[in-house]
């Protein structure tokens, strides 16, 4: 009878947030769902002619804006992801190694993550921009020659190439992406027993064999968790685009189109492609499921508990 009342009142302390994810989260993803299958869906009247799967093939016809953004999601997928966890696995064992201003280094390289991505990126914008910004300053005195990054009119050329933009568009990603991945291992660093430290060092083991028989296995779950949410993270990446190229014309610097999937699904919102946004979303869902589901399959024998 206890056991009941117990299981009640934890229902009704739940009721509130079950009715909140119900509203705003469940219904708006089962409606997304049926609204990319309705064709000639009218937004303001609630109307549509039929339902079929001509939005998916706007989408996915060739030579469709949705496919070019899909390039671009992608490549910040595979090319970030690694890279962020990573430099943030070293960066956490280096700040673990420091007993000297510890806190000050680590709320250091933890600012980022409360600082607004829009923000930051106008300052990478400025940092990249033109022939007198900072980063080609700094390679004109290595003697390395600078770059047109962003676009516009430059003395490096009237346009930037599409790798300098997604190198820049990269560095950016990867940079703001840190701060959450450190906290994370570093909390995970300090769970880890100091005896198998002091049983590696008996052992005269090397630093990189620490590292990689020691530190990596006792971390796997962390990394595997910062990797799952890392993908989700990468292909869902709008703010940053927005932030170094700007909104106007969808985000576009110099002669090419950066845009993601997100971007796309918000131009086609803004154009009252309501059918076409939602068939964008459904086919986001259905690749970030894949490879979150693909991503825990592998994982699943190289993670220790």
């Amino acid at each position: 009878m206890e056991v009941k009342r117990n299981q009640l009142s934890a229902w009704l302390y739940l009721l509130p947030t079950i009715i909140l994810m119900a509203i705003f989260t469940v219904y708006p993803l089962i409606r997304s769902f049926f609204m990319a299958f309705a064709e000639n869906y009218n937004y303001m009247t609630d109307t549509w002619s039929s339902i079929g799967i001509n939005n998916f093939r706007i989408i996915l016809g060739e030579g469709s804006e949705f496919l070019q953004y899909l390039k671009t999601t992608c490549l910040i997928v595979i090319i970030s992801v690694p890279i962020s966890v990573v430099l943030s696995l070293l960066i956490a064992v280096g700040l673990n190694s420091i007993k000297k201003l510890t806190k000050l280094y680590q709320t250091i390289f933890f600012m980022p993550y409360v600082t607004n991505s829009i923000a930051i990126g106008m300052v990478f914008s400025v940092m990249f921009a033109g022939d007198k910004s900072i980063v080609n300053y700094v390679l004109e005195l290595l003697g390395i020659g600078g770059q047109n990054w962003l676009g516009g009119v430059s003395t490096y050329g009237n346009h930037a190439s599409y790798v300098s933009q997604m190198t820049v568009l990269l560095i950016y990603i990867v940079w703001h992406s840190l701060p959450f991945k450190i906290l994370v291992l570093l909390s995970g660093l300090q769970g880890i027993d100091k005896q198998y430290y002091q049983a590696a060092q008996i052992d005269s083991a090397s630093k990189f064999t620490v590292l990689t028989k020691i530190t990596v296995p006792l971390l796997s779950p962390q990394i595997a968790f910062l990797t799952t949410t890392s993908f989700i993270g990468a292909f869902k990446e709008y703010s940053s685009v927005i932030g170094l190229f700007g909104a106007k014309e969808g985000a576009t610097g110099g002669h090419y189109d950066m845009r993601t999937i997100v971007g796309y699904i918000y131009a086609s919102l803004t154009d009252l492609n309501v059918g076409e946004a939602c068939a964008g979303a459904v086919v986001l869902f259905v690749i970030i499921m894949v490879f979150t589901l693909l991503k825990n399959f592998i994982s699943r024998k190289q993670i220790h508990y």
